[in-house]
């Protein structure tokens, strides 16, 4: 298995595919072994992808300190490094799309086109959902209760009129397999401990590569008055919102083939 030995962390990652270079950083509890994943869409068909289980997740190491949102976007910029990468165009999803926004404003050399997915900026800008405040909710509950949050067409209503669709997204979002691994908690609670404070705000104006913020109209979590305002606080950024919640890059078809146009312009 690909590991790669950063400074105190050791890191899995994931390469596949050819073209330019794309680092495709995913977002609040991701791991490569939940398929199907980013390496089974058409991005690996468009570039040479690289992913990767963020420290506290997955095969990562999973060190027992508080995590800051400037260790997640050095940890990226580190893995480019070790990969022999100058520099890349980047695609942040949700909690990834946090990182790379503090990999552009830390590391800006590193990112050539940044795309930022269903996420937020914090601060003064607006923050994602707080799911630090329903650690305490877990499996169906938890499901049950972001099923709505998640895509806002989805509300009771919805529920009640499409029971067979309804239980299979519980069941689906309820799912876990590596729930009762060592470590894997408190990973899992340190990532959100570092989004909770998680705030790019007064420093987007910084950022000076080419820009596309993606959204679904229907996110609950990543607002889309909140991408409507982090739009125009990056010089030049484009906005697109595509038929869809949270998970609007599965939902809307057209989604991912705009990233790749809007990456290889």
């Amino acid at each position: 298995m690909p590991f790669a030995q950063l400074p105190g962390l050791k890191i899995y990652y994931e390469r596949g595919g050819s073209g330019e270079p794309l680092l495709f950083i995913s977002g609040t509890g991701g791991d490569l072994r939940n398929k199907p994943n980013q390496f089974d869409g058409p991005l690996a068909k468009s570039f040479d992808m690289l992913s990767y289980d963020q420290r506290g997740l997955g095969r990562s190491d999973k060190p027992a300190i508080d995590y800051a949102m400037a260790d997640y976007a050095d940890d990226a910029a580190a893995l480019m490094a070790d990969q022999g990468w100058d520099s890349a165009h980047v695609i942040g999803v949700s909690f990834g799309g946090m990182v790379a926004q503090e990999l552009v404003l830390r590391h800006p050399s590193r990112v050539r086109r940044l795309v930022l997915a269903c996420t937020s900026p914090g601060g003064a800008g607006g923050a994602s959902y707080p799911f630090h405040e329903i650690e305490h909710l877990k499996g169906e509950a938890r499901a049950r209760h972001l099923i709505p949050i998640s895509d806002t067409r989805r509300d009771a209503a919805w529920a009640q009129a499409h029971p067979e669709a309804y239980a299979q997204l519980v069941a689906i979002s309820a799912a876990d397999p590596f729930a009762d691994e060592p470590g894997r908690a408190e990973g899992a609670r340190r990532q959100l401990m570092a989004r909770k404070d998680h705030d790019t705000w007064d420093r987007l104006p910084a950022i000076a590569c080419p820009v596309l913020v993606a959204a679904g109209r229907y996110d609950g979590i990543a607002l889309p008055e909140t991408q409507e305002r982090m739009v125009a606080r990056i010089p030049g950024a484009i906005l697109r919102f595509f038929e869809g919640g949270h998970l609007f890059m599965l939902q809307d078809r057209s989604a991912v083939p705009a990233m790749i146009e809007f990456l290889q312009a």
